[in-house]
């Protein structure tokens, strides 16, 4: 027998101090109500994951859910400026509330927490990872749906948000360049081998509504998503519009006031 490591993941000999791999999930507040969590993810940064989560949250608000947002990108932060939240968030002597969004939608993010929501975040992985953690364990939530808005990539936080947070399933984000193939396998092998569950595919910026005619042009072309979703078994949920009326409603922190239908169907099947 070769000198023990102490590590069981790498060991194939049988013996005596062998140990079963321990769960890394953590619990929530125990104050906190949560019901369904999903984590909004991409294989790439610049798909509009953001855009995806917010408009949801906003959507499961509206159909009479109680809704949340956390904010797992740290170093990207933009969750507070699409509610217009500006106000630091506050606290408890047992913990930490979420901010209120004008319909609301409780949010935590980064920005809450700095003296400055524009300083950058030039903290290290596992310093980000601990951070995300705390938003799902000193949060005192009070939520039927929490949208956990993840960074881009397969990092060190998602893999921490994987691990740590019992995920009910996510939510793919993709935009139907030729990349999209290549993207969504990233985004889809991880979720696998981290054992959760697939919702399926949002498509952003699927095409853009002429205003003279209002037909869909789809200038980035049409089919790669729905392919690449075909390939792995997966459901294409919804198609979002290039639609420069939601990017001003961002700017102005309004995306509350966006109208749309756009994610019914993916509020449906959650």
């Amino acid at each position: 027998m070769s000198e023990c490591t102490h590590n069981c993941s790498t060991c194939g000999e049988n013996c005596s101090s062998r140990t079963e791999p321990q769960s890394l999930l953590k619990e929530h507040h125990a104050e906190a109500r949560i019901g369904k969590v999903y984590g909004i993810v991409s294989g790439k940064g610049g798909v509009g994951k953001s855009m995806v989560t917010s408009q949801l949250a906003v959507t499961m608000q509206r159909r009479g859910y109680q809704a949340g947002v956390l904010d797992a990108d740290i170093t990207g932060p933009s969750i507070p400026k699409a509610f217009g939240v500006h106000d630091r968030a506050a606290g408890t002597d047992s913990g930490i509330l979420p901010s209120i969004t004008s319909t609301g939608i409780q949010l935590m993010s980064i920005n809450l927490l700095l003296d400055n929501e524009t300083d950058p975040v030039i903290w290290r992985g596992p310093v980000i990872s601990g951070v995300v953690q705390q938003f799902w364990t000193d949060v005192i939530w009070d939520v039927d749906y929490l949208f956990v808005d993840m960074p881009p990539g397969t990092g060190d936080v998602s893999l921490s948000v994987f691990q740590s947070i019992p995920l009910d399933g996510i939510i793919i984000v993709a935009s139907p360049q030729e990349l999209v193939s290549m993207v969504v396998e990233k985004a889809v092998k991880m979720a696998e081998m981290m054992n959760v569950p697939i919702v399926g595919i949002v498509e952003n910026m699927s095409y853009v509504v002429c205003p003279d005619c209002s037909k869909k042009l789809y200038i980035f072309g049409e089919g790669k998503t729905a392919d690449a979703a075909a390939r792995h078994g997966l459901k294409v949920l919804s198609q979002m519009p290039i639609d420069p009326a939601l990017a001003s409603l961002v700017d102005a922190g309004r995306i509350e006031d966006f109208q749309g239908s756009w994610l019914d169907s993916t509020a449906d099947t959650l």
